[in-house]
């Protein structure tokens, strides 16, 4: 208990510094991020082991012993660390200082802003050009409600990936929990795709991934939903789009928050959309809503954002205190 206490103690730290502090471009400059990092040993072992001239079985094997390594030393390194700081004077304030680096509360509201800001600033083409910046599709042909929707969907979507999991698995196992987590995450945007080269290495990636984001993604709609009512909506109809909604999306996770985003904002999102000459032709989730999403849109999605990362940070707090 005394552990789980001191744990929380360092997840409401490192919430309040991300919010705070964010992840400034004048240390990264100067030093590797740890998920660059990370993404540097995953792309090394890409090189070394995913090699064309195995077989589709050979190259699932060895993309299994890539995340076993990858678990195996990021978890090490999160235990080393915490235990190394823990022993020095507000040694639990480290660790929240270097948990936040993990979490992206406040660098994912500036992209998405970013977009919202960009029709002000230049009109339809600033503002894709922004949106290229946070999502995979190809920005040339999307519309003001397209480069609207990706915003949105990539706010709702990484909310979850990008703080709700991050602080779930902090919570639950510490830093090596966080640190194990990130490397999880990034190696499924690097390797877990369903592209030739990665269909049999990524799979464990894509897969683990997906696993340990089945309780985050619940939660992380479970909490747009629950603040609907910022942004003009209704918990009930949020609540009740992302129930009938979030199994229709190709993911097995990002329908949860997309879903509860869609109902909470009254707006269409997922839909068709093209990666490069790839189309994929998804169902809308709350199909019945308008589908002209708007830069208003955006802001009104932001500000979802900013009240689910006080509740969740408001969770956490209480937790604290009682434990």
């Amino acid at each position: 208990m005394l552990f789980w206490s001191d744990t929380l103690f360092v997840l409401v730290a490192a919430l309040a510094f991300d919010a705070l502090i964010g992840d400034p471009d004048w240390l990264w400059r100067r030093l590797p991020h740890p998920v660059a990092v990370i993404g540097a040993g995953i792309g090394w072992l890409d090189r070394m082991l995913n090699r064309e001239t195995w077989s589709p079985a050979q190259r699932k094997l060895a993309g299994v012993g890539v995340v076993s390594l990858l678990l195996a030393l990021s978890a090490l390194s999160g235990f080393l660390i915490e235990a190394a700081l823990r022993q020095i004077p507000f040694g639990n304030l480290l660790i929240g200082l270097v948990g936040s680096t993990l979490i992206a509360q406040r660098s994912l509201y500036q992209h998405v802003a970013r977009v919202r800001d960009a029709f002000a600033a230049g009109g339809i083409p600033e503002a894709r050009r922004a949106v290229s910046m946070i999502v995979g599709r190809d920005p040339d042909q999307l519309d003001e409600a397209g480069v609207s929707r990706a915003a949105i969907e990539s706010c709702a979507e990484n909310f979850s990936d990008g703080v709700v999991a991050p602080v779930f698995w902090l919570a639950l196992l510490g830093l090596p929990g966080l640190i194990a987590y990130k490397a999880i995450n990034t190696a499924d945007s690097m390797i877990g795709h369903l592209s030739p080269r990665y269909a049999s290495f990524g799979w464990a990636a894509a897969r683990l991934d997906d696993l340990v984001n089945l309780i985050p993604a619940r939660l992380s709609g479970l909490t747009v939903a629950l603040v609907a009512s910022v942004a003009g909506g209704a918990t009930a109809t949020a609540f009740k789009v992302m129930w009938r909604d979030a199994a229709k999306h190709r993911s097995p996770n990002a329908g949860w928050p997309e879903s509860a985003m869609a109902g909470a904002l009254g707006v269409a999102l997922a839909g068709p959309r093209r990666y490069g000459k790839r189309v994929v032709d998804d169902i809308f989730l709350n199909a019945e809503a308008r589908k002209d999403a708007t830069p208003d849109d955006i802001g009104r999605a932001l500000k979802l954002l900013i009240a689910a990362c006080l509740l969740q940070a408001a969770v956490y707090a209480a937790l604290a205190l009682v434990v």
